[in-house]
């Protein structure tokens, strides 16, 4: 698509002006860090536009360029990829700290780092893990008002429309992506208040019920996922710890909290492709024992996976579990999207690693301590995967193992 085109597309500033709006929530005076690739750009103009029309006091983009990314790997030493930018990340987090909003924009080809050494990439991604717990922990904590959208970037959109001409292809992406963001109609914000009452139905049920443990089976699955003590469901909207109301991802259909890291056992397969920084990995199947990962093996993309769950001692834990049923508008539209953002909307999922210490009761005033005491999971990484699908069912168990359906055939059995 011509620079014209992203200049008059409506849907194009809707997505701004709801990100803004409606996703970080961007208050009166409060400063605004952006992430987003080199080719988001007329996106970044259009969100700075939106902010300083909310009164932001100062937007600062962060771009990304694939090109030089791969330069890195083609070229650089071995040495370069056990290091990273701890000076970045560490200003990032001292930016939050002073209630700096954070937006970050996704688009990146999904397949970039395809073709490149596996041991390079583990070695990149653990030392980029390790530098950026000055984020990850104030991003998990909730510290701040936050939201991820996403861009239709080209070589992303040729990954999921391959057959189509570039053009064609990201047009395509562009509609899906609106679409699965709630675009339609005169007032996506009045969309979005309508959804974020729909998931805290859910959510008050689930609390309600307080269940000890899920039990995913069906499928190739036979899964029981202890709950954390004291953990909370969350969804849609939620409170920031600076006491703003706003919506972390754009789309969004989940309801999560965290599972107890020592109280995981059973056997899961993956039910979508893993797209994790610049690697796909398909048919993950994995056996927990305790709460760790004993067993685990992919038919494709094994190699970054194994090295992924060996970041550190809680990279073979779990830090969330999350319900999505297999009716949600981004599994209906039949699309993979390569991208977690979308993906996990589209089925039920788990994420490796650390847990939200806002999904506890009372989580803001925990501490770390109090966190793992209760059953929270520490670790470097946060990554989600997908193991829902129509032919998976749950029950949730109390405390004496009774059994209350919760999903059947993938849809919500309330």
């Amino acid at each position: 698509m011509n620079k014209n085109f992203w200049d008059e597309s409506t849907e194009l500033d809707k997505l701004a002006e709801l990100s803004i709006k409606t996703g970080v929530a961007l208050q009166q005076g409060q400063d605004l860090l952006i992430t987003a690739p080199l080719e988001a750009a007329p996106l970044v103009r259009r969100l700075t536009f939106h902010a300083y029309q909310q009164g932001c006091g100062i937007v600062t983009p962060l771009y990304t360029d694939p090109e030089v990314t791969l330069l890195r790997y083609k070229n650089a030493s071995k040495e370069s990829f056990d290091k990273s930018t701890d000076w970045l990340f560490d200003a990032m987090g001292a930016a939050f700290d002073q209630n700096t909003a954070r937006l970050a924009v996704v688009g990146e080809d999904p397949m970039l780092l395809s073709g490149q050494n596996a041991d390079d990439i583990g070695r990149a991604n653990q030392a980029v893990s390790k530098a950026s717990s000055p984020v990850r922990e104030r991003i998990t904590r909730f510290d701040v008002n936050w939201n991820i959208i996403a861009w239709p970037g080209t070589q992303w959109a040729k990954r999921v429309f391959p057959n189509l001409e570039e053009g064609e292809a990201q047009r395509q992406l562009a509609k899906a992506i609106f679409q699965a963001s709630r675009l339609e109609g005169k007032d996506p914000i009045e969309n979005w208040n309508l959804h974020n009452k729909n998931l805290r139905e859910r959510t008050n049920w689930l609390n309600a019920k307080n269940f000890s443990a899920l039990h995913f089976y069906g499928d190739g699955t036979d899964l029981k996922v202890g709950l954390a003590d004291g953990h909370e469901w969350m969804g849609g909207a939620s409170k920031a710890r600076n006491g703003v109301v706003c919506n972390p991802n754009i789309p969004s259909e989940e309801v999560f909290t965290t599972p107890h890291a020592l109280k995981v056992n059973g056997y899961v397969k993956s039910t979508k492709p893993l797209s994790h920084q610049g690697t796909l990995i398909e048919d993950i199947s994995v056996v927990f024992e305790n709460g760790k990962i004993t067993e685990a093996k992919a038919s494709k993309g094994e190699e970054v996976f194994l090295k992924l769950i060996d970041t550190d001692e809680g990279a073979r834990r779990l830090g969330e579990v999350a319900l999505v049923p297999h009716s949600s508008p981004i599994s209906q539209s039949n699309l993979l999207f390569y991208n977690t953002l979308f993906d996990e909307n589209a089925a039920c999922h788990i994420a490796l690693g650390q847990c939200y210490s806002k999904c506890f009761k009372n989580g803001d005033t925990l501490s770390k301590h109090d966190i793992i005491k209760n059953g929270g999971n520490s670790s470097m990484i946060h990554v989600d995967w997908m193991i829902g699908s129509d032919a998976i069912n749950i029950d949730g168990l109390d405390k004496d193992g009774k059994a209350t359906p919760v999903f059947r055939t993938g849809e919500w059995a309330l």
